[in-house]
């Protein structure tokens, strides 16, 4: 009867393990994948107000 509970125990760790690795790793991409998404925004409206970059000019520099 303890070879039974000892495998019961075993396998509902294992089980079990599956859960909490979801409970951990899912929360973690929503945020980075919505960190990623703000500050991409970010950039792009800061490129559209700010005309005239200084990397522009390098670009054009290195083209001639």
């Amino acid at each position: 009867m303890k070879k039974l509970q000892f495998v019961v125990i075993i396998a509902s760790m294992f089980m079990l393990q599956a859960c909490v690795h979801k409970i951990v790793t899912v929360p973690v991409k929503v945020a980075y994948k919505t960190t990623k998404g703000v500050v991409k925004g970010t950039v792009a409206v800061t490129k559209a107000i700010i005309p005239g970059d200084s990397s522009d000019k390098k670009d054009e520099d290195d083209k001639e």
